[in-house]
């Protein structure tokens, strides 16, 4: 689903005067989990599921292409883990 898709039913469902003030508040909620991630907080949902930042160890690593073995730096990326109710309904 692209994000134009989820704000029209975003909007479909709920209680916006318009798809342009649904769109607004889905770019309000996006950024300000963003802001959240990147002042080193995470974002938890209780029961739905929880935004955090974890940190990559630098590591070895192959090109697909040649073979040659190189060095996969070093990162931070954000994991999302689901919450037991979300992940009941979904089994």
């Amino acid at each position: 689903m692209t994000k134009k898709e989820f704000v029209a039913l975003f909007a479909e469902r709920g209680n916006f005067e318009s798809k342009a003030e649904a769109e607004r508040k889905l770019d309000t909620f996006m950024t300000t989990v963003e802001e959240v991630l990147l002042n080193g907080d995470e974002v938890n949902f209780i029961g739905w599921g929880k935004f955090e930042v974890v940190a990559r160890a630098e590591r070895k690593g192959r090109n697909p292409k040649t073979g040659e073995e190189i060095t996969i730096p070093a990162k931070k990326a954000v994991k999302f883990k689901a919450g037991k109710k979300l992940n009941d309904k979904m089994n």
